[in-house]
This record gives C-alpha cells, sequence and structure tokens, in this order.
C-alpha cells in the first residue's frame, strides 16, 4: 500500500497544523486522492494488522440501512462505540466524573456496550446513531439509492449519474447530535471495458485510524456490486478534502512507516451471491494476509 505510506509522509511533510473540534489538534492537507487497482489484490494495509471482521461486518450494516449500534456490538465491532457511549455520559450526567480514555472511563465503556449487546430497550434509546450512512444509502428522503444504482448500472453502464449521497442537508443536524456528519460525502461508479471503478469523496478523514478501513471498505463494496452487475474489477479511487493526522498519531505513524510493505492478499466471495442485500458475513474469505503487528492508537471524539 505505497499509496497510502505515501499519504502519510505528504501530511507529515507539507501538512498544517490546525485546531479541530476534539481539542486534540491535527496536521491536515486539502485535497489528495489515491488510486487502487483491484485486480493486484485486495487493499488491506500490511504495515499494521486491521480487523477485516470490523470491515465486514460494518459495511453490511451499512448496506442493509441499519443505524444502531446494537448489531456491531453483538458481532464485536467497536469502531462506532465512542460516539454513541461519550453522549449517553454527558447526557446521564456522568462525563465529569469520567475523563475520556481514563482506566474507569473504559471500564464504564464495557458496561454500556454489554447493555448495547443484550437490552434492546436501552440499544433503541442510546445505540441509535442518526441517520447516519444505512439510512441516507437505503431511505434518502425516501428514495433508496442503493436499489436504484444496482439496477441503474445494469440498465445504463455508461451514465454519469452513477452516485450515492450520504449528504443530506436536511438532516445533517440530527446527525451531528449522535456522532458525527457523514465523512464520506458521496461515491461515484465508471463502467469502461466491462470494468467497474468507484470513486470516493471523503471530506474529512481520520487518516491513521479510519482511512485504511474506509479503503478496504469501499474496495469491498465495489466488489460485490461488480459481481452482482456482472462485471469485473477495475480501480478503487479515494478522494480526499480534509486529509489529518491527529497529533497524538505521530509517533504511530513513523512507527508505521518505519515497517515493510508486504504483498496485497486476496478477498474471497462467494460467486453464488447474486444480490447485494443478500450477502452475509460468511460469504467472504481474506487469505494470504501477512501483516504486521497492530498499532494502538486513540479515537478522537
Amino acid at each position: 500500500m505505497k499509496q497510502y505510506h505515501d499519504l502519510l509522509k505528504h501530511i507529515l511533510e507539507n501538512g498544517s497544523d490546525k485546531s479541530d473540534r476534539t481539542g486534540v489538534g491535527t496536521r491536515s492537507v486539502f485535497g489528495y486522492q489515491m488510486r487502487f487497482n483491484l485486480a493486484e489484490g485486495f487493499p488491506l494495509l500490511t504495515t499494521k494488522k486491521v480487523h477485516t471482521k470490523s470491515i465486514i461486518h460494518e459495511l453490511l450494516w451499512f448496506i442493509k440501512g441499519d443505524t444502531n449500534l446494537q448489531y456491531l456490538a453483538q458481532n464485536g465491532v467497536n469502531i462506532w462505540n465512542d460516539w454513541p457511549y461519550q453522549n449517553w455520559l454527558t447526557q446521564t450526567g456522568k462525563a465529569s466524573e469520567l475523563p475520556k480514555y481514563s482506566a474507569e472511563w473504559k471500564e464504564e465503556m464495557k458496561v454500556f456496550v454489554d447493555k448495547v449487546k443484550t437490552d434492546n430497550s436501552f440499544a433503541k434509546e442510546w445505540g441509535e446513531l442518526g441517520p447516519v450512512y444505512g439510512k441516507q444509502w437505503r431511505d434518502f428522503n425516501g428514495f433508496d439509492q442503493l436499489s436504484w444504482l444496482i439496477d441503474e448500472i445494469k440498465r445504463n453502464p455508461n451514465s454519469r449519474r452513477l452516485i450515492i449521497s450520504a449528504w443530506n442537508a436536511s438532516e445533517i443536524e440530527e446527525m451531528a447530535k449522535a456522532g458525527l456528519p457523514p465523512c464520506h460525502t458521496l461515491y461515484q461508479f465508471y463502467v469502461i471495458d466491462n470494468k467497474l471503478s468507484c470513486q470516493l469523496y471523503q471530506r474529512s478523514a481520520d487518516v491513521f485510524l479510519g482511512v485504511p478501513f474506509n479503503i478496504a471498505s469501499y474496495a469491498l463494496l465495489t466488489m460485490m456490486i461488480a459481481q452482482v452487475c456482472e462485471l469485473e474489477l477495475g480501480d478503487f479511487v479515494h478522494t480526499f478534502g480534509d486529509a489529518h493526522l491527529y497529533s497524538n498519531h505521530f509517533e504511530q505513524t513513523e512507527e508505521l512507516l518505519g515497517r515493510a510493505v508486504r504483498p496485497l492478499p486476496q478477498m474471497k466471495i462467494n460467486s453464488e451471491v447474486k444480490n447485494l442485500f443478500d450477502f452475509t458475513f460468511d460469504d467472504f474469505e481474506l487469505v494470504n494476509y501477512n501483516p504486521h503487528p497492530p498499532i494502538k492508537a486513540s479515537v478522537a471524539v
């Protein structure tokens, strides 16, 4: 994943130091693009281990239009926990007693996640993330964008309108209450020579923690859509607005850049699945993934 390493280096060497809403501070650049040829392998970072299970479950969660934390919690996916958890602490008056990322904060999060997993009423009240990605993909003011997209690719592959938008201006404030307005603002598909390519525009990108997930997630989505539309694989193009490294990720970034890039793995998909909405977790198998160990870093919320 030389492309990703080049982005990290570019931010460290050319980025501007900025304050941000989290109070952590970032070094950022504005306007950057990476391209991955999906025929060359599955673009999953090898210089630190990435939790593939989380990528697959989160994507399936988006596709089915779900916006509640419960499904993710029940499947051991923790990447969305921080925002509803911090909201719960704030709304229940516990936030002042539990400084972010303290040992007590982390222990209380385990309690919160366990309740979301097992208590449907609690999950309904506190696990709802608002009208985020799944809602917008499947119900954008009443319109199922994802179903339309599949039909349109099959019907009119030369269209320049093969776009899904998560940026619903009428619901941005509601999204922000439970977490963040969508960072993955929109994505567009392109068909040429019977190959499907996808370009994602990401308005804001946590490059150390989030971007490796984002690359793999949208690459996998492209592979799934290519299969159900009977197309071959083209490119995944990742375009950024504000691409940033949080100041408490600088050391981890230097550690990652000191590691050697290894060959990309392959993602095998059950070829029997012909409907995008029929995929399950067991339809995916990652092979030949030989990453370096994980590198821990805190999520800024």
